[in-house]
């Protein structure tokens, strides 16, 4: 987007003001009519479908969409000019003639919105505008999907939840790491009990990005870069976390209780500012305040421990660690490795994992593989999760993730500023079911 730097008027808050209105109104326990907990929308033979965000995300996106049967993209909106002429083109080399184009004002998204041709809405854009664009998308009664983190706030948060129940469409977070090889292996062994009972999980997103800063008029770096200057807090939670709480059943017979965090200093951008800038540039102005590693401990509704960590700055190996431990044995992953109980052999981690991958591989994986690994994306990932939306909205099936997960795996960011702020200090999740998740069965991707 244009503007992709600024936050519009109203919509970042504070995350240890006091608890909104909104979330005070909400606590009573949702009834089932209004929940969208295990939520079926009605079966669209085909998913007429608009994007916002023509970026190198939205490209990715756009790409892999052109490909799978049963999409048909009608609409795209940028309102960076070079952005939408690269996706016109694109639409043209990938033979789309369906797609109409939208770009004249950061709002002309609204005058698709209010097309009757689309049903779902891809929002790829910067981080400020996803929880007003999704608010606006399924307002215009379409379901939102809605890149990751899908709220800054944890007001923004319910406000899905509750813009959600009321429009009865779909608003989905689009965490891919979920549709990765492993982690569907991972949910596979969790499920047929591999690892006994669960007690311990580790999530991250462990990724040096400093390089990102270069970006100055355009790209990622040109406003995510500023958000380290905003908020000392665990900025990108979702990506090492999602899996975990999948796992784990969260908001599905379990459920985030409190949360207790502490950023290191932060350093690192400033030095790599200093030694890659003018010392009079912009980036060298900038007072940076996001500690170099956040970590996060939560404590589940179950007793259950999950260690959350965020790291774009310093210099090491990209993890997203993905370790879940049960009574029985543990799984992680960055290498790929696994300790099981008997005979003594969870003393040496076993990282051969072919025969594990021949024998718990995700009946999901096995059934797209061949297109997964032959697409682009984040090693097919990005294929299988957009195939899978497709699918169940198809086949009369509920979304793998919905509106209380986007909610919950995003309120880790609020929440550990307002830990951080506060001594490390727990925060308490708010109950974005209010009260479903008691009931509400374990998620299963066939």
């Amino acid at each position: 987007m244009k503007n992709a730097g600024l936050v519009p008027a109203g919509l970042y808050l504070q995350a240890n003001t006091p608890a909104s209105a909104a979330q005070e109104s909400t606590g009573q326990a949702n009834s089932v009519k209004s929940t969208m907990m295990g939520h079926i929308a009605p079966v669209l033979d085909t998913v007429r479908v608009g994007v916002i965000g023509a970026g190198r995300r939205g490209t990715t996106i756009l790409r892999l969409l052109a490909g799978i049967d049963g999409i048909a993209i009608n609409a795209i909106c940028d309102s960076y000019a070079p952005a939408i002429n690269k996706a016109r083109t694109l639409m043209a080399d990938l033979g789309v003639s369906t797609a109409d184009f939208y770009g004249d004002s950061d709002y002309a998204y609204r005058e698709m919105l209010a097309r009757d041709d689309i049903d779902a809405v891809f929002v790829l854009t910067p981080w400020s505008w996803h929880t007003p664009m999704a608010l606006d998308v399924m307002n215009a009664a379409k379901h939102a999907f809605v890149e990751v983190p899908a709220a800054l706030t944890l007001d923004e948060a319910w406000q899905l939840v509750e813009t959600s129940e009321q429009t009865r469409m779909n608003c989905m977070m689009l965490e891919n790491v979920c549709y990765g090889r492993q982690e569907l292996m991972a949910l596979n062994m969790v499920r047929q009990g591999v690892l006994g009972e669960l007690l311990h999980g580790e999530a991250a997103y462990i990724h040096e990005l400093r390089w990102q800063m270069k970006d100055i008029e355009e790209g990622t770096g040109s406003w995510r870069t500023d958000w380290h200057t905003r908020r000392n807090a665990n900025l990108y939670p979702t990506h090492g976390l999602g899996p975990i709480a999948q796992y784990m059943n969260i908001n599905r017979g379990d459920r985030f209780d409190y949360l207790s965090a502490m950023s290191s200093p932060a350093l690192g951008r400033q030095k790599y500012a200093a030694r890659e800038f003018d010392s009079d540039h912009p980036r060298n102005q900038a007072r940076y305040i996001c500690g170099d590693m956040n970590t996060a401990m939560i404590k589940t509704v179950k007793g259950r421990t999950i260690m959350v960590q965020h790291d774009t700055t310093t210099p090491r190996p990209y993890t997203r660690h993905n370790l879940i431990q049960g009574t029985n044995g543990v799984l992680a992953s960055y290498p790929n490795r696994i300790a099981l109980d008997g005979d003594e052999t969870f003393h040496d981690w076993d990282l051969d994992m072919a025969p594990w991958q021949e024998q718990f591989d995700h009946p999901l994986w096995l059934e797209l593989e061949e297109e997964a690994t032959a697409s682009i994306g984040h090693g097919g990932m990005d294929f299988v999760m957009l195939w899978r939306l497709a699918w169940c909205l198809r086949n009369g099936v509920p979304l793998d993730q919905n509106v209380y997960d986007a909610a919950a795996w995003s309120a880790v960011t609020p929440l550990s500023e307002a830990s951080n702020a506060d001594r490390g200090n727990s925060k308490d999740f708010p109950d974005f079911t209010r009260g479903a998740w008691r009931t509400a069965e374990e998620i299963s991707i066939a």
